[in-house]
């Protein structure tokens, strides 16, 4: 069964912008980089002032190997600062 991850950030108004682009990097690196990472959607509201993340992993493990990759760690650290507010909830997927 798949690990879903679902994320939103509220980012201070200053630095959305570079956290967008941090952001889409960080989300292509898992994407590309990660065996176990399935998908990695970034979405953003009408007003610009969430981002909204949606992951899937093979498993919790995968997701843990995320967490402790180097991209995400250099993009967790720059983003600290920028950011206002910040939910992670954890689903298991049940379908498809």
């Amino acid at each position: 069964m798949s690990h879903v991850v679902a994320v939103v950030f509220v980012a201070k108004p200053e630095h959305r912008a570079a956290f967008r682009r941090a952001i889409i990097e960080n989300a292509t690196a898992s994407r590309t980089l990660e065996p176990g990472c399935r998908q990695f959607d970034v979405c953003e509201n009408a007003e610009g002032s969430e981002i909204f993340l949606y992951e899937i992993y093979d498993d919790e493990a995968a997701f843990q190997a995320h967490r402790e990759s180097a991209h995400y760690k250099r993009f967790s650290e720059a983003v600290e600062p920028w950011v206002a507010d910040k939910r992670v909830l954890n689903y298991r997927r049940l379908s498809p």
